[in-house]
């Protein structure tokens, strides 16, 4: 199985906004306007939303964080020169995309993205795909990159965490009206939910804060907690562990101290928190917190609000180490994973399958947004290409590619063979010429200086990252040879995480390197 992915504009059909844009010269309406492209091959349908659900979920304020509380994350190199939210993904998406996706398909249309490690790519990839535009007429999705502000001198100029960061945007997201609720959401986890279902869970129980709760997740990251469940679905008990390897508890001040139906679940992360309610705990209860996850949820709980879980049945992964970023790229390739739904993602997680990402991009019923780039249909010459991922504007010559996640732009050289990798892409073609004239300049130039970019002839690669605009040579083996598990050849242009070989964005690997 092949999939090519074409960013095309979407199929004609009902208008869920009375405004109609121009997309390549003729007129079509589209339930989004023409700069948020949705990026598969299926005809899209338009999201049925009846009109107690658009109210319902126009009252909610969506807050994406758009990268972790480090600046170094364990997803490094990938993040060397962007935010976990710009890591690209499954060919032409960026990771935030899936999460401001949910945002659209759930009719939330007011949109946060605080921004402040990394985060040139991220701001540049939102503005254009998303920022300046409506949705549904009143809705956006702005930028807050982190700033400066004399108000909060005293706590440097940088957001000093995701509840710092919210404080001193407060300013800007309390002024939207009629927003009752806001809900608070980490850029870089792969997951498709329906956010109408927390936001009627959290009114129907008069909830202050309520908290998405994953039921079957293989890959949690304690960097969220554990939440301690009563029969209700009442939060009765908090658990986090700290950077130090310490895990500390907070237990509600009413607890329900009965084991009946109780049960200890992973946090995802996501929390919908009253507006008045969100004002209080940041300002008045602690005004000194820095993070949500270990500061004011804890303490939320601790003080006795009422916090209630959602629990959540789909696939969810947070994403945090190369080890999981090479997974969902690997499974979004895989033909029976395609068009899940959440009745057989339960059958087959029951049956020990683990069920990942494909769903996600490829549901024409809940379609993942990005930004178009009006690039031209990839070009295969006699290559031989299975179960693999193949982006768009690429230029494929005579070679082998097999479970592999080709991005956009890439260039495969004659007789390569690449296996079981994730080829990041490149941001511009290099000329034809201008390969020509490094040729015929060689005796002034260094070998990886005549290198271009893309893989090289003859070149073998097996379990590899290779990041954007990477150079690798010809006749180069990339399949780590001795089996090393962790490396660190970052001056020579690579690393090496969990048995994964990662070429560095920019990296120039010469004629005959074998790694």
């Amino acid at each position: 199985m092949v999939i090519l992915q074409l960013c095309l504009p979407s199929s004609p059909g009902k208008p869920l906004t009375p405004r109609s844009k121009s997309v390549h010269g003729k007129r079509c309406p589209l339930k989004l306007p023409s700069s948020v492209f949705i990026s598969n091959s299926y005809p899209i349908l338009p999201v049925d939303l009846s009109a107690t659900d658009q109210t319902q979920s126009q009252r909610v304020a969506a807050i994406i964080f758009g990268d972790g509380s480090e600046s170094k994350s364990r997803l490094y190199p990938l993040t060397k020169r962007r935010s976990e939210g710009a890591i690209p993904i499954a060919a032409n998406y960026r990771l935030i995309d899936a999460v401001v996706s949910n945002c659209i398909n759930s009719n939330i249309n007011k949109i946060y993205a605080l921004t402040q490690f990394n985060s040139t790519s991220l701001n540049s990839h939102l503005t254009r795909a998303y920022s300046g535009v409506g949705l549904g007429g009143e809705g956006i999705v702005q930028v807050i990159a982190a700033y400066q502000s004399p108000a909060h001198h005293d706590k440097g100029s940088w957001f000093q965490g995701s509840a710092d960061a919210v404080r001193k945007c407060m300013w800007i997201l309390e002024d939207e009206y009629p927003v009752t609720e806001f809900l608070l959401l980490p850029g870089h986890h792969l997951y498709r939910m329906d956010y109408q279902q927390i936001i009627k869970a959290h009114r129907t129980s008069k909830a202050d804060i309520t908290i998405a709760a994953s039921s079957v997740s293989t890959t949690h990251d304690p960097e969220f907690g554990f939440l301690e469940l009563d029969c209700q679905n009442q939060v009765s008990a908090f658990r986090f562990k700290f950077k130090d390897g310490k895990w500390i508890s907070f237990s509600s001040v009413i607890r329900n101290m009965s084991d009946i139906g109780r049960r200890d679940l992973p946090s995802m992360g996501i929390y919908l928190i009253n507006k008045d309610v969100m004002k209080r705990l940041l300002d008045e209860y602690f005004p000194k917190a820095n993070d949500l996850a270990s500061e004011v949820i804890p303490g939320a709980i601790a003080i006795g609000m009422k916090v209630e879980a959602h629990v959540f049945d789909g696939y969810w992964d947070n994403i945090r180490s190369i080890g999981q970023f090479y997974k969902a790229n690997m499974e979004s390739i895989r033909e029976e994973r395609m068009g899940y739904n959440t009745d057989s993602y339960q059958k087959m997680t029951q049956m020990g399958i683990l069920v990942l990402a494909c769903g996600s991009f490829c549901d024409r019923q809940v379609p993942v947004y990005t930004l178009p780039r009006c690039l031209p249909p990839t070009l295969v010459t006699d290559a031989v290409i299975t179960d693999s991922l193949i982006g768009e504007g690429c230029i494929i010559n005579r070679c082998i590619i097999r479970g592999t996640v080709v991005g956009m732009r890439t260039r495969i050289g004659d007789g390569a063979v690449i296996e079981d990798s994730v080829i990041i892409g490149s941001d511009v073609y290099q000329e034809q010429e201008e390969e020509e004239n490094d040729v015929h300049e060689g005796m002034r130039k260094q070998q990886w200086d005549m290198i271009p970019i893309g893989i090289g002839q003859q070149s073998r690669l097996k379990k590899a990252i290779v990041d954007k605009n990477a150079k690798i040579g010809n006749n180069v083996v990339i399949i780590n040879k001795d089996k090393v598990q962790e490396g660190d050849g970052e001056a020579n242009g690579y690393v090496i995480r969990e048995g994964i070989v990662v070429i560095l964005r920019n990296a120039v690997i010469p004629d005959g390197t074998i790694l």
